[in-house]
């Protein structure tokens, strides 16, 4: 059974910066696709950005240029580093393979404040 456990999120005024991580188990993780989605009060979950099993990257128009998106097989972790926050993505962050057919972890709340 596959687990996500998603770290990393907290209180950030605007302009700052969070690292988020995801450690996926239960799963080969290096053979997926991994994405970050977030759910925003009030939203439906949106994708943020996602990395091939080969490391290409995409991202949502909104994420672009201030969020990369990283991984670490090793670690069977994957990263999403977020610069220069504004306070409109305050949400709920999660991780899922690309096509977010797994369970869904906890999520790790972000909100950007100040």
């Amino acid at each position: 059974q596959v687990q996500l456990v998603e770290s990393g999120g907290g209180l950030v005024q605007p302009g700052g910066s969070l690292r988020l991580s995801c450690v996926v188990s239960g799963r080969i993780f290096s053979i997926y696709a991994m994405g970050w989605y977030r759910q925003g009060p009030g939203q439906q979950r949106e994708l943020v950005a996602y990395i091939t099993s080969g490391g290409r990257t995409n991202y949502a128009d909104s994420a672009k240029g201030r969020f990369t998106i990283s991984r670490d097989n090793a670690k069977n972790t994957v990263y999403l580093q977020m610069n220069s926050l504004k306070p409109e993505v305050t949400a709920v962050y999660y991780c899922n393979e690309s096509g977010a057919t797994w369970g869904w972890g906890q999520g790790t709340q972000v909100t950007v404040s100040s």
